[in-house]
């Protein structure tokens, strides 16, 4: 017996689409709204401050922090520098690639 071994892209293929296909494009989206809450989260955590104390320090809500956490909230590129660098005293470096 043949055991077929699959790579996560050929994987992402058959369960979302091509890249460039709209499934595909919006679970990318959504994966990357979870990766940015995972950092969020993580680096409030190093901080060791809550939910609660980084909304109040960015002006934001507790629950808006909680559903951008896990990854249920688009976030606007200005929220994120504000929640990481003035709530979290973190410099944001974006690359593009």
């Amino acid at each position: 017996m043949k055991e077929h071994l699959t790579t996560f892209d050929e994987h992402l293929d058959r369960r979302y689409g091509k890249v460039g296909s709209q499934e595909r494009t919006n679970f990318e989206i959504k994966a990357k709204a979870f990766a940015i809450g995972e950092i969020i989260r993580e680096a409030r955590k190093e901080a060791h401050i809550t939910q609660e104390q980084l909304a109040e320090r960015t002006g934001t809500k507790k629950s808006f922090i909680s559903r951008i956490e896990n990854g249920h909230s688009d976030i606007q590129l200005s929220t994120l520098y504000r929640l990481l660098e003035v709530g979290l005293g973190k410099k944001v470096n974006l690359t593009i690639g």
